[in-house]
Order: C-alpha cells, then structure tokens, then sequence
C-alpha cells in the first residue's frame, strides 16, 4: 500500500456498530477499508457537485447573455403544450 497516514477520528455508537456489522459480515475487512470506500463515495459526490454547480453557472450566464426577456403569453404556451401532447399520444398509439 502507498504511504498512509493514520488519523483518529470520533464516531456515533450507530456509525461504529454500522462498521462492525459490515466487518462481521464479510462485506469489508477492516475498518480502515469501509472508511476508504466511504471517503471514496465523498470524494465522489461532491467531484458530481462541482460539475452540476458549473454546469449552473454555464446555464446561469448563457441566460444573462441573451439579452432581456420576452413577455410570455400563457395561453400560446398552454396551446403549444397541447398541441404536443396530443402529437406525443397519436405516435404512441
């Protein structure tokens, strides 16, 4: 294994029987290693969370960029989605 670093950290009587459990059952070896498969699953999540906030902000300032809005008219919008609907239902019958 690389270098490793050993860290004390504090858990809820409920993480720690959580562990245990999962060592007893064979699911992990060790403690250490449900740990490094949950930091693993973090890492993960929040690499995801990057890339949906620039994905946000990409989308933010593309919105900004084109210029003032429009009013919209509720009832074009009603008809158009209407419309659609009923497209949607006659090619899937």
């Amino acid at each position: 294994m690389a270098t490793v670093e050993k860290l004390s950290i504090a858990l809820t009587p409920e993480f720690a029987a959580d562990i245990r459990r999962a060592i007893a059952t064979g699911e992990y070896a060790s403690t250490s290693e449900v740990v490094r498969d949950a930091l693993r699953a973090w890492k993960q999540i929040r690499q995801g969370r990057e890339v949906a906030v620039e994905e946000l902000r990409r989308l933010w300032r593309e919105g900004i960029d084109s210029g003032d809005g429009q009013p919209l008219d509720a009832e074009d919008i009603k008809r158009r989605g209407r419309a659609r609907l009923a497209a949607h239902k006659a090619a899937n019958l």
